[in-house]
């Protein structure tokens, strides 16, 4: 592997992969999940130009038309893209996440894809209108107010606010940056038993802009987040944003 003038990584030869020829599992698929690993685990940066399919058929012993239904898997996946002239380069993985009641630390550590926190604001703040209507309480009551930058894969994803009782975030910007929020409204006791949540979208500001690495105006996803116990008391109040380019929701749907 070595890198262009401009930093990026150019071609790259595919890391050692052993297939199965004995599992039931086609070849296709089993390369596909060993280089879908290779690419979200890091090990095949963003940037990362494969060679061409006939010689990463060769280097793995296996026919072009294999090599190419797991590359296409790849592309469907949205972890490389094919140019013509080019050749077949790594892109950043995308983050998908389920509509699920879970904490986006907890999705991100149970897909492998390492979550790091940055603190940036951990505050007591007076409750405004809003606020109050929502928790239930007297505007200028305290609340907690936490803002935090979240990556994945070496890159900013998501700036999240979280408002929360003074009751339930006794926690540092330490433990913040070691462990997921929901993780901490745990070991304190708080079983978050149900939520309601509004996602939308809008054009990034300069300074989210800059934050995520994202270019002027870019595409953002938001989130507002309300979560209740298992005794029926609101525990948090979250508005997050998310770097579309590198992030999505994904639900499933049944018939009735």
């Amino acid at each position: 592997m070595s890198h262009t003038p401009d930093g990026t990584v150019s071609e790259i030869a595919v890391p050692g992969i052993v297939v199965d020829r004995r599992s039931p599992v086609p070849l296709h698929s089993q390369l596909a999940q060993h280089l879908e690993k290779a690419i979200t685990s890091g090990q095949i940066p963003p940037g990362a130009l494969f060679t061409n399919e006939i010689e990463l058929g060769e280097q793995l012993g296996v026919s072009r038309p294999t090599m190419r239904r797991a590359m296409q898997h790849l592309v469907d996946k949205g972890l490389v893209v094919r140019k013509r002239g080019v050749g077949t380069r790594v892109v950043q993985p995308k983050v998908k996440r389920p509509l699920e009641l879970t904490s986006l630390y907890d999705d991100l550590a149970a897909g492998g894809q390492e979550p790091r926190t940055h603190v940036l604001a951990l505050e007591e703040v007076d409750a405004d209108e809003e606020l109050a209507g929502l928790f239930g309480i007297e505007i200028g009551e305290p609340l907690v107010r936490a803002v935090r930058l979240r990556s994945a894969a070496g890159r900013p994803i998501a700036k999240m606010t979280n408002y929360l009782p003074p009751a339930v975030a006794d926690f540092t910007a330490e433990m913040l940056e070691q462990e997921g929020l929901y993780a901490l409204l745990r070991a304190r006791g708080v079983q978050m038993h149900m939520a309601t949540q509004v996602l939308g979208a809008r054009q990034a500001t300069a300074s989210e802009s800059r934050l995520l690495d994202e270019v002027k105006g870019a595409a953002l996803l938001t989130m507002q987040r309300t979560t209740w116990d298992d005794h029926g008391a609101m525990v948090e109040y979250g508005t997050h944003v998310y770097a579309a380019s590198r992030y999505s929701f994904e639900t499933h749907l049944l018939a009735p």
